[in-house]
């Protein structure tokens, strides 16, 4: 994978010098386990990457801030799935917060593919996540009374969106901006809108949205 705006054996070292600076002073002792699951957290950063129509395959530009926050999310998700080690993962966590105004815990564990159009605002919770994601700034995933959400492959959360309890969200779903699905499913292929109250409309989408974001999909 071909790393712009840095080079790419600076990488690891440029991700530590960030949590110093968020963190002064902090325990340095497993800052080497970033350059240790870099090539992992870049693998999959790089299939992530490739399978967005949006960018180009085989480039990741950390100056491209939807970029590097998926990398930072793979990077302490990485860590996380080898080590368990919650300091160094955690200081990510901040960091990606930090940075782009994105709430994932390194624990969350999202799809192989997805996509980030504007990272300001998301917050997702440990809910199910399908393949295919699409997220815009502000939208939401939560829990309600301990219960998370499903969501199946090709869902796409627009801005200000929310998907809170138990719901399923099914393939295929394009929850509209400013609608929020509480406690319920919605229909495959659909678009969900806001009508009174938590009720929701479905509507029959122009085109196949998901493709626009995707290749092979």
């Amino acid at each position: 994978m071909e790393i712009l705006n840095l080079e790419a054996d600076r990488l690891a070292d440029y991700c530590c010098e960030q949590l110093r600076r968020l963190v002064p002073f902090c325990d340095e002792t497993e800052f080497p386990l970033v350059a240790m699951h870099l090539p992992e957290a870049l693998k999959r950063l790089d299939h992530c990457i490739g399978q967005s129509s949006v960018w180009k395959p085989g480039q990741f530009d950390v100056l491209h801030s939807s970029q590097y926050c998926i990398f930072l999310y793979y990077l302490a998700n990485t860590i996380w799935r080898r080590e368990r080690t919650p300091r160094i993962c955690t200081m990510l966590f901040l960091l990606n917060k930090a940075l782009n105004a994105i709430d994932i815990f390194y624990e969350v564990e999202l799809p192989e593919v997805f996509f980030i159009g504007h990272s300001v605002g998301i917050v997702l919770a440990k809910a199910t996540y399908g393949n295919h994601l699409v997220l815009y700034q502000n939208s939401t995933v939560g829990k309600n009374h301990g219960v998370a959400p499903i969501l199946e492959d090709c869902v796409i959360l627009y801005p200000n969106s929310a998907v809170i309890g138990r719901c399923r969200i099914a393939r295929g779903s394009l929850i509209a901006q400013g609608t929020s699905v509480v406690n319920r499913d919605t229909e495959p292929d659909r678009i969900a809108f806001q009508s009174s109250g938590y009720s929701l409309v479905f509507k029959k989408p122009p085109h196949r949205v998901i493709a626009d974001f995707f290749r092979n999909v």
